[in-house]
């Protein structure tokens, strides 16, 4: 479980890929000592597992399902990626609920300028944007953010200074695709009032 509050904005050292999955060596200021094989990370809101690390990067594995439903089977060596810890019981919850199972691609539609602030507009597929509510919460490249405001398939966000400074999110150009994460208290609450289906 993550928080979707970026720990540090790595970069993708070296992309090895095979005919079902890809390893990725991903080069971060996190203490690489106080990882180990096995532990979760959530790389631009994807949850990888480490299976080696060096003095300054460590090596996760995405298989052919996440290479096929996030963005991550299009990055390239020299990206920048959001990387974050899985979270410990007892920490602060700083944005919401995050799984690190990303349920689709959105892209970029539109960015405008707000004083020191940056509104993005997103277009989300439909078992995204089903769940998105103004002032609710969504993840977008494991990102925690609220939602300003939503028309059907397209929703807006707000980057802050802060935000744009340790994140790539500003960046992202129109027509550029992003992990998008819907907010899980949504979902379960969906299934719960859904009739129990047929097997």
């Amino acid at each position: 479980m993550f928080t979707g509050i970026v720990e540090d904005l790595g970069t993708l050292r070296e992309v090895r890929r095979g005919s079902e999955s890809a390893r990725l060596r991903v080069a971060t200021r996190l203490p690489v000592a106080e990882i180990h094989d096995g532990d979760s990370i959530a790389v631009d809101g994807a949850c990888l597992t480490v299976v080696a690390r060096s003095s300054d990067s460590f090596d996760v594995e995405a298989s052919r399902e996440t290479l096929d439903c996030t963005t991550l089977g299009e990055r390239r060596p020299g990206d920048r990626v959001h990387l974050e810890r899985a979270m410990r019981l007892g920490d602060r919850l700083g944005g919401h609920l995050v799984t690190g199972h990303v349920d689709g691609t959105g892209s970029v539609v539109a960015t405008t300028h707000r004083g020191p602030s940056l509104e993005v507009t997103y277009a989300a597929p439909p078992p995204v944007a089903r769940y998105l509510i103004p002032k609710g919460s969504v993840t977008i490249d494991g990102v925690s953010l609220t939602v300003n405001g939503v028309e059907r398939d397209r929703f807006h966000v707000m980057l802050i200074p802060h935000t744009l400074e340790v994140t790539h999110l500003g960046r992202r150009r129109p027509g550029e695709r992003v992990n998008l994460e819907a907010d899980l208290i949504g979902k379960y609450v969906e299934r719960l009032l859904k009739p129990a289906e047929q097997p």
